[in-house]
């Protein structure tokens, strides 16, 4: 099921967004989905690493390969 939210933006930043959309030929509204879903990414992926490095950290792992042997 599809909903609609409306967005104010600043007309500088719309023109952007249009011409962004324009340059990968989506449309205007699946250029500002794929957008936000990047950005609830990135926010639960700095949430976990929020809480993970600290634990992490207490456990002695402080690099790729400290994890490597942990995991192998």
């Amino acid at each position: 099921m599809r909903e609609t939210l409306t967005v104010s933006l600043p007309s500088k930043l719309r023109r952007e967004v249009a011409l962004a959309a324009k340059h990968q030929h989506v449309s205007a509204s699946e250029y500002i989905r794929d957008a936000v879903k990047q950005k609830l990414w990135l926010d639960a992926f700095d949430e976990a690493r929020r809480t993970l490095v600290p634990k992490a950290r207490a456990a002695g792992i402080y690099t790729d390969e400290d994890v490597f042997n942990v995991v192998s």
